[in-house]
C-alpha cells in the first residue's frame, strides 16, 4: 500500500486549491463587471440606468449625490496635486461632483490665490478620472465649473456679462457666445456648467442684478434656451466639445425680500407661474420636440417656497429629486432627468 500524504501535505493542497478557486472567482467576477450592461454604451439608457442602479450600495448612491468644493484639499497634496491614496481612504466609494477643478482650494480671490492654468486642469481631471476608474463600479467624476459669462478660469475667453449680453437681444448671439465658453470647459475635461442664470431680476436692491437677462420673464426665457443650446447643442448624446448646462438659480430669487441675496421669496402663486417660469420646467411637447428645449438642463427651486405647494404645481413634471451639496449647506429640489448623469461617458 502506498503512503499517503501526511496533514501537512494536505493542508497545502486544501490552501492552494482554496487560493485558486478564490482567484477563478475574482476574475470571474471582474470579467462579469467589465460585461456589465450599464458599461455597455450601445445598450439602451434605461437598461443602464436600472443596471448600475441594482448594483449600487446605499453608500454608493449617496456619494454620486454630494458634492466637495471647499473640502478638495484633503484630496491633495502639498504641491496641489490629486491624492490616490487620501481619495481611498476618505471616499472608497468613489467621488460623485467636484466643483470647479480650475481653482485650487474653493471659493477665494484668484487675484491672491491664481487658478490652476490649462495643463494644471487637466493633470487633475485625468488623475481624478484614473482614480475613479479603479473603484468597484468605475463610475466617472462628475465636474462642474462656472460659465455666466464665459468660463470662470485662467486663460479662459470673457464676454460681457449677463445683463449686457441681454441688451443685445439676440438670441443667436448669445448661442455663440455659450458655445465658445461650452467647449472652452469641455476642454478640461469639465462636463458640466452652472449656467446660464435665468432669474428674473424684479428688485433692482438685488446685488446681484448684473447676473441676470433683466426684468422680462419672455426676454430671460428666450435668451435662457439660447445659452443652453449653446452650452449642450441640439440634444442628445452629448457632443465632445458640449456641456450640460444648469438653469440656476432657484425660481423666485430674483426677487428677494429687500433685495437680501437668498431671503425668503414671498411670491404670489399666479406672479410665481407668469414671471418666474414655471412652465418652463416642463414645456410644451411641440417646442421639446422640435428641438427648441435641449434635454438634460436642470432647474432649482427655491426652498423657502411652500414644498407642499411646488409639489402641487409641479405634480406634472418628469422627474422631482432632491440633490445634497454639502458645501453650500443646500438642500434643492430639482425637476431633472438626473438619473441619466449616473451613466454619462461610462464606457
Amino acid at each position: 500500500m502506498k503512503n499517503l500524504p501526511g496533514p501537512a501535505v494536505r493542508r497545502v493542497g486544501l490552501l492552494t486549491l482554496a487560493l485558486l478557486a478564490s482567484t477563478v472567482l475574482a476574475a470571474s467576477a471582474a470579467h462579469a463587471q467589465q460585461r456589465a450592461v450599464y458599461r455597455d454604451a450601445a445598450a439602451p439608457i434605461e437598461q443602464r440606468v436600472e443596471d448600475l442602479l441594482a448594483r449600487m450600495t446605499l453608500d454608493e448612491k449617496i456619494v454620486q449625490l454630494t458634492a466637495i468644493w471647499t473640502q478638495k484639499n484633503q484630496l491633495l497634496d502639498r504641491n496641489g496635486q490629486f491624492d490616490p491614496a487620501a481619495a481611498r481612504r476618505l471616499y472608497p466609494n468613489g467621488i460623485g461632483h467636484f466643483a470647479r477643478p480650475a481653482d485650487l482650494q474653493g471659493p477665494g480671490d484668484p487675484l491672491k490665490t491664481p487658478y490652476r492654468d490649462v495643463r494644471q486642469t487637466i493633470e487633475l481631471v485625468n488623475a481624478m478620472q484614473r482614480y475613479a476608474r479603479s473603484t468597484r463600479l468605475g463610475i466617472p467624476v462628475l465636474f462642474h465649473e462656472e460659465g455666466l459669462h464665459g468660463y470662470a478660469a485662467r486663460g479662459a475667453t470673457h464676454f460681457p456679462q449677463a445683463i449686457a449680453l441681454a441688451s443685445s437681444w439676440d438670441p443667436a448671439l448669445l448661442e455663440r457666445v455659450f458655445t465658445v465658453a461650452g467647449r472652452e470647459i469641455r476642454a478640461r475635461g469639465v462636463q458640466l456648467v452652472l449656467a446660464p442664470v435665468v432669474d428674473v431680476g424684479r428688485d433692482p436692491r438685488w446685488g446681484r442684478i448684473e447676473e441676470t437677462y433683466g426684468e422680462d420673464p419672455y426676454l430671460v426665457g428666450e435668451l435662457g434656451v439660447a445659452a443652453v443650446r449653446g452650452f449642450q447643442g441640439p440634444g442628445l448624446p452629448l457632443a465632445k466639445d458640449r456641456v450640460f448646462a444648469t438653469l440656476k438659480h432657484m425660481t423666485g430669487h430674483g426677487q428677494p425680500e429687500s433685495g437680501t441675496n437668498v431671503a425668503p421669496a414671498n411670491i404670489s402663486e399666479r406672479i410665481l407661474r407668469e414671471v418666474y417660469g414655471i412652465d418652463l420646467l416642463n414645456p410644451p411637447e411641440e417646442a421639446r420636440g422640435s428641438g427648441r428645449i435641449p434635454p438634460m438642463a436642470t432647474r432649482r427651486v427655491w426652498e423657502s417656497y411652500s414644498t407642499e405647494k411646488w409639489r402641487e404645481i409641479a405634480r406634472d413634471f418628469h422627474v422631482t429629486q432632491v440633490l445634497t451639496y454639502p458645501d453650500w449647506t443646500l438642500n434643492l429640489p430639482i425637476a431633472a432627468h438626473s438619473r441619466r448623469l449616473l451613466l454619462y461617458d461610462i464606457r
